[in-house]
């Protein structure tokens, strides 16, 4: 799982600082990387597809659920790849690393369909055309009755609402620095960093969120089915659509 926040321009170093404090700065991390997998149907031997791998959490979590499944986890940072593929070791032989950049669009075909393609805190990277491009395209891509699972930052449409998510993230990521370490240094940096997008959320270009309703009206125009959101808490929402088996048919 990556994420960008609070910087213009990705390099190493904020791949670095990923690696050193998203256990602290992603509300209930596991709780959210067992819903994406949750949203898959059981396929024998197909592939799946993680844009944004990150340190290879949920990759590794997919390769585990579906012990027959082969998993292509792309992302654009060097560091995290090394690093994904060590966190995936106990199953190397069914992953495949791979850079990427996820604006372009020449990765978007594959050499069999995907039964899944997932995302983790990368999508709001992406404008709001630019979403719904890669939602086209991920739906042409992937086979017949796949699903495409997107865990990501939502852009609430009332101050109201940016308050509460506001408010709820600094709680998540306070209450995880005091169970994991037992003080509150990560907290600490977490708001050292501006990590916290709903307290300034027009601060920084690079953050390009959109509100929940934008994305599913925009997953049933490219045709996918039983689309829905299956969690949403401070801010995050994991959202969903399926493929149809036949085309116009669920």
């Amino acid at each position: 799982m990556a994420d960008m926040q609070g910087d213009r321009h990705w390099d190493e170093n904020h791949s670095r600082s990923f690696l050193d404090y998203g256990r602290y700065f992603v509300p209930e991390r596991e709780r959210q990387i067992d819903i994406i997998a949750d949203l898959i149907p059981a396929a024998p031997g197909g592939l799946m597809v993680e844009l944004c791998c990150g340190e290879g959490l949920l990759s590794r979590a997919l390769l585990e659920r579906f012990p027959d499944c082969r998993v292509l986890a792309l992302d654009g940072s060097e560091r995290m790849r090394e690093q994904a593929q060590k966190t995936c070791s106990d199953h190397g032989s069914r992953l495949t690393t791979a850079a990427f950049d996820l604006a372009d669009r020449d990765w978007r075909s594959f050499s069999e369909p995907p039964q899944a393609i997932v995302s983790s805190l990368a999508i709001h990277h992406l404008d709001g055309r630019q979403k719904q491009m890669l939602f086209a395209d991920v739906a042409a891509a992937l086979r017949p009755g796949g699903v495409f699972v997107v865990a990501d930052i939502v852009r609430p449409r009332s101050a109201a609402g940016l308050a509460i998510a506001a408010r709820q993230w600094d709680e998540a990521v306070r209450s995880r620095s005091l169970a994991i370490d037992g003080d509150l240094a990560a907290f600490a940096e977490f708001n050292r960093l501006g990590w916290n997008y709903f307290r300034n959320p027009d601060g920084e270009p690079i953050d390009k969120p959109s509100s929940l309703a934008e994305q599913l009206a925009w997953l049933a125009e490219a045709g996918f089915t039983a689309v829905d959101c299956a969690w949403l808490f401070a801010g995050h929402a994991i959202f969903s659509g399926r493929k149809p088996d036949v085309a116009g048919q669920a």
